[in-house]
């Protein structure tokens, strides 16, 4: 008798457990793909002991961006919070996070850690994830890399100026919108700066 792998009982779990909580938390049922490919690309938490168990994705130099900060720096100015999600690549629970549904008209949403513009206020839309997403970014802000953990293959997105943890992106998932793109981004690694109104 052939018992499934370790990855697969995982993956399997955490998508059943994930299928049940947006069932009834999710307001928002506009999402034209198979429940199979929905379930997948659904933003799954991302937890760096059992990326590192199962998972291949290749280890990066966090530090190889214009700003460089070891972890004893980075603990110095973020929270417990924003340090585990952004410089350890943990993920917040869904529809928790202060910009989950925060639909300003103008502004900016810059990087928790260094400050850097990655999306206007233009760019977001209601996806009805749990988490702030974006159809598109500033140029030259955000940089993607290619996330395997959990046997699978995703876009995971940081900050081209610091290399902090933002979250990820998927594409073809029939939004309404420009790109057909959603930055699935973490509340925690963003700060949102209002627009300045000239006097």
């Amino acid at each position: 008798m052939r018992f499934p792998s370790i990855p697969t009982i995982i993956r399997t779990f955490t998508l059943y457990n994930l299928t049940s909580l947006r069932s009834f938390s999710s307001p928002y049922r506009a999402i034209p793909a198979s429940p199979t490919v929905r379930n997948l690309n659904w933003s799954m938490p991302t937890f760096p002991f059992l990326g590192s168990l199962f998972g291949s994705q290749q280890k990066r130099d966090m530090t190889d961006y214009p700003v460089k900060k070891n972890d004893d720096e980075w603990q110095a100015v973020l929270s417990p919070e924003q340090f585990r999600v952004i410089r350890q690549k943990g993920t917040e629970a869904p529809y928790t996070g202060e910009y989950d549904k925060h639909m300003p008209s103008e502004g900016t949403y810059e990087c928790a850690a260094c400050k850097a513009p990655l999306y206007r206020a233009t760019h977001k839309f209601k996806s009805g994830c749990g988490w702030p997403a974006y159809f598109d970014s500033i140029p030259g802000a955000v940089t993607r890399h290619t996330d395997r953990t959990f046997g699978m293959e995703r876009t995971e997105i940081v900050c081209s100026k610091c290399g902090g943890h933002l979250g990820h992106v998927f594409k073809g998932e029939g939004y309404p919108t420009p790109t057909d793109e959603r930055h699935c981004v973490n509340s925690v690694s963003l700060r949102f700066t209002p627009e300045e109104k000239e006097a």
